[in-house]
């Protein structure tokens, strides 16, 4: 056996124990990367991020890579678990820690800020997302014309708010929104920027979108945790009795299932348009572009004993004059609505994901949210 191969077993062997099973960064099963400083075993995607801190951090293949029999050592005396316990020792509770199913930046930075800043190591340290007010510039995308211009943005926890002013000296906001209405998604794909940013808030009873960037992926990442630190202020004075295990999962949210579908209107006898489909949670909206600012239209999606359900296919006689032959009908109390899917596997992602809302238990939040919804979904033509 060859010094090599030696080592290659002895690593596997480190990699049975317990929290060295998943990438020490973002969950991933299986990692087949590590740190031979850091003592971490990481995935693919994230010793790509490794590899941009090389001061810091210097990662190898498990399998490619030649390994020292001190390299193994370190390895087995360190390891996820204890490098966990060490590095995100004094990680806030609204701070989000990204997994492998989110986007770039948010696991970059996230990356960073643990081994090349140290931000989490130190309890008690104070953090720039706990200011109580973040001022800064970014560039936000026009409602009417869609093009990004530079805009300041002031979050203040004292007030509750976030504003956005179209002049750094403008006196008046051109919106000011109510922090406990906020939802923030990366939306790295839909925006064509990798630290493309999507708030969503109420505004007159309406979903209101809007999108921004920084060219900083630190930046956007500060802006998206200050909101959520501002946000669970906000949480512990409204529900004094609510546990930070409670009221973590209220914060920033993203999008069960976003997608091209093509819909009919409410006679069922117009034809399919291709619209934009975001399912959030119990919401389905729908756009006339993935980036306009308002939904053309929304329905509330119960619990299937209220009479809620999904089903494939069409009703028979309908006549589906698009492109798209793959056909998903949500049954209402009000109503049904007709959709098809560009494949049947689409078809089948978005029933999976109605089935879950439909089967989920309602909340008494959404009892109340459930007769305004209803409403709303005349809306969906």
């Amino acid at each position: 056996m060859t010094a090599n191969e030696r080592s290659t077993r002895a690593l596997k062997e480190v990699l049975l124990k317990p929290g060295n099973d998943a990438c020490a960064d973002c969950g991933a099963p299986d990692p087949d990367w590590g740190s031979c400083t850091l003592g971490v075993f990481v995935c693919l995607a994230c010793s790509g991020v490794h590899r941009n801190i090389p001061d810091v951090s210097k990662v190898k293949s498990m399998t490619l890579s030649r390994w020292t029999d001190a390299e193994v050592q370190f390895m087995a005396e360190k390891g996820n678990k204890l490098m966990k316990s060490k590095y995100e020792a004094a990680v806030p509770v609204y701070y989000y820690k990204p997994t492998h199913r989110d986007c770039q930046v948010l696991r970059e930075q996230w990356i960073k800020a643990k081994y090349e800043r140290e931000e989490f190591t130190e309890p008690g340290k104070g953090f720039t997302y706990e200011e109580g007010i973040r001022d800064g510039m970014l560039m936000k995308r026009g409602r009417d014309n869609g093009q990004f211009l530079n805009r300041r943005f002031i979050l203040s926890e004292r007030d509750g708010t976030l504003k956005y002013f179209t002049k750094y000296d403008a006196k008046e906001p051109k919106a000011l929104i109510k922090v406990d209405t906020i939802n923030a998604t990366f939306q790295p794909e839909k925006m064509q920027h990798p630290n493309g940013l999507q708030i969503t808030y109420l505004k007159d009873n309406s979903t209101r979108n809007i999108f921004v960037y920084h060219e900083s992926g630190k930046e956007i990442v500060d802006w998206f945790n200050s909101i959520r630190a501002v946000q669970l202020h906000y949480m512990k004075v409204a529900f004094p009795g609510a546990t930070d295990r409670e009221l973590v999962p209220k914060l920033t949210r993203n999008f069960l299932k976003e997608g091209y579908m093509e819909k009919t209107g409410p006679r069922q006898t117009e034809g399919f348009k291709k619209r934009w489909f975001t399912l959030d949670h119990r919401r389905l909206m729908y756009f006339k572009d993935p980036l306009d600012a308002f939904a053309k239209g929304e329905v509330f999606l119960g619990n299937r004993t209220h009479g809620y359900n999904v089903s494939p296919g069409l009703p028979p006689g309908t006549h589906c004059n698009g492109a798209w032959q793959n056909g998903i009908t949500i049954e209402t109390p009000d109503r049904s609505f007709l959709f098809t899917c560009e494949s049947e596997s689409d078809q089948h992602d978005w029933i999976k994901h109605f089935n879950f809302v439909m089967n989920a238990q309602m909340s008494p939040q959404e009892y109340t949210s459930k007769t305004f919804s209803s409403e709303i979904s005349i809306l969906l033509r």
